[in-house]
């Protein structure tokens, strides 16, 4: 089975990088890629990777489920939707074999708070936990 692949302005794009910086990393080795005559095609599940999207993929533990609740301190209404976009897309990430990612978020207004509900595999929750703390990183 053949996989799709990607530009670099494409990459960029996805991952809201400059182009520029997807070259650097894929210079440095931390991003696999293809050279085709002068350009780069990089693999869909080799960004996906890098980027840290739950591949959906389950482990050995079958069957076993992870509830979070997750609360987000003094939180503009703004970023908290850009924060459950984000993590709705990263949750639906995945194929169909294994056991979907549950994924509620909530925003009160007058507390600027958030909450944020995953239920899944523990490496399912743990890998959007990853991409939560990164997000949250990001903004402060």
């Amino acid at each position: 089975m053949s996989d799709v692949l990607v530009t670099v302005e494409q990459a960029a794009d996805a991952l809201n990088l400059h182009p520029k910086t997807i070259l650097r990393y894929i210079h440095e080795g931390r991003l696999p890629a293809t050279r085709v005559g002068k350009s780069y095609r990089i693999a869909r599940t080799n960004l996906d990777a890098f980027a840290g999207v739950a591949s959906g993929k389950s482990e050995a533990t079958a069957g076993v489920r992870t509830t979070c609740i997750v609360d987000i301190p003094d939180v503009s209404a703004e970023a908290a939707e850009r924060t459950a976009t984000f993590l709705h897309a990263a949750a639906m990430a995945g194929d169909g074999g294994t056991p979907p990612l549950h994924l509620q978020t909530a925003f009160d207004p007058p507390a600027r708070s958030m909450k944020v509900v995953m239920i899944g595999s523990p490496s399912d929750v743990s890998k959007l936990l990853e991409m939560l703390q990164l997000q949250l990183r990001a903004r402060s």
